[in-house]
């Protein structure tokens, strides 16, 4: 498949879920929940181009920090979270995973926050936290990258059935 192809399903594939509801999501992947969370998340974050993230919900935002914290941890580590826009989710991040179910990944989280270097989250220290971090080996965040990947919690699962009891408040 060249570029242009993939950018065609792209485009193709924010339009199939511009707009839809959890249930319609649900339905037009046919249960696949890998395509669903990543139709969802797409709706999402379509939502808060044309709204603006002051008119998301919680739940909304949950979705979109757990979402980025699986995708870049299970890429490139703690490191990939902090260094890459989801870095925005910080302040959030073990809140988003304690409403979910996932107190284990929740703690794991934390200290990767402290291994980091974060003295606090708001945004300055947060600027600084990665200015100083930038990229330096970590011994310490590369373990909560092990514990991570060995937490055996099922975040995908949790997060589907948050979305499940909470799709009166998602509405993309």
């Amino acid at each position: 498949m060249g570029i242009q192809e993939m950018m065609r399903e792209y485009a193709n594939q924010r339009a199939r879920c511009a707009g839809k509801s959890v249930d319609e999501l649900l339905a037009i992947t046919n249960g696949n929940e890998i395509e669903f969370i990543q139709s969802l998340e797409m709706a999402i974050q379509q939502k808060a181009e044309r709204v603006g993230d002051d008119d998301m919900t919680e739940e909304e935002i949950i979705v979109l920090a757990i979402e980025a914290l699986e995708r870049e941890v299970n890429n490139g580590g703690y490191s990939q979270f902090f260094v890459n826009s989801s870095r925005e989710y910080t302040p959030i991040i073990d809140h988003a995973l304690l409403r979910i179910g996932c107190s284990k990944t929740a703690e794991i989280t934390k200290s990767a926050i402290a291994a980091a270097g974060f003295q606090g989250l708001a945004p300055m220290a947060l600027a600084e936290a990665l200015n100083a971090y930038s990229g330096a080996d970590n011994h310490e965040l590369d373990e909560c990258d092990q514990l991570y990947y060995r937490a055996g919690e099922n975040i995908g699962g949790k997060l589907i059935d948050f979305v499940k009891d909470n799709k009166s408040a998602i509405k993309p």
